[in-house]
């Protein structure tokens, strides 16, 4: 989440919010919170920026916080709108995770369907070879019945 979307949530300044984050840097390791690089501000802000209202103020890339960093930000921000806030948060987080499980079983489903397809089609595959196998042994065998017999002929041959 990005830090003007979760101060509008905590109902503070996003200027309030990075302060408190830089005054508690130590609490944000890269893997609960990062500063978009000038690059992916700039690709950001052409991208996801609906309106030149929507851009403006953007003067200096976002801080873009993980699930983590989010919980972390409430032991910064210590009022009673951002605990109420960070329960809701943790809550669409542990929504999202079990989300995803369920959507992994769907997979993995799906992925022992195809086994099963695949290996009726090995089977499928076998049995068409053994009937061709069965035509030409039996087109083989009309041949040499229909075939002119040579040599001298006996009645009732």
């Amino acid at each position: 989440m990005l830090d003007r979307d979760l101060a509008v949530l905590y109902t503070v300044e996003t200027k309030r919010l990075k302060e408190a984050v830089r005054r508690n840097i130590a609490r944000f390791p890269e893997d609960f919170m990062f500063e978009l690089t000038n690059e992916e501000f700039n690709e950001w802000r052409t991208n996801f920026s609906k309106s030149q209202s929507d851009k403006k103020g953007l003067r200096h890339p976002p801080f873009a916080f993980t699930e983590h960093g989010v919980l972390m930000l409430a032991s910064v921000l210590n009022s009673e709108r951002a605990i109420q806030v960070n329960i809701q948060i943790v809550r669409i987080f542990a929504r999202m995770r079990q989300l995803i499980v369920d959507h992994q079983e769907f997979v993995e489903k799906f992925r022992q369907i195809e086994i099963k397809l695949s290996e009726h089609d090995n089977q499928i595959l076998g049995i068409s070879e053994y009937l061709r196998q069965l035509e030409q042994s039996r087109q083989q065998q009309d041949d040499q019945a229909n075939r002119k017999r040579i040599g001298f002929k006996i009645e009732g041959d």
